[in-house]
């Protein structure tokens, strides 16, 4: 099968922040898809899932940058 999306660049010698940082992207770009399809779709039985998947993204994105100010202060 053909991907549509390639993969993202793996780079060996990302730092943990560097990454870290880029993980938050990803995240961010995936709330904001989820949250336009909760716009696209207003209907409470076709939001039930894209809701769920915000509130994982979201406390995703909080653990993300706990961990990024974790690593930011041992520099």
């Amino acid at each position: 099968m053909l991907k549509i999306v390639p993969d993202p660049p793996h780079h060996p010698n990302q730092s943990l922040e560097d990454l870290l940082v880029q993980t938050s992207g990803y995240l961010v770009r995936a709330l904001t898809i989820a949250q336009q399809t909760v716009l696209l779709h207003p209907r409470p039985p076709e939001q039930v899932l894209t809701l769920a998947t915000m509130h994982e993204i979201e406390h995703a994105r909080s653990l993300i940058e706990v961990a990024l100010s974790k690593v930011q202060l041992k520099h």
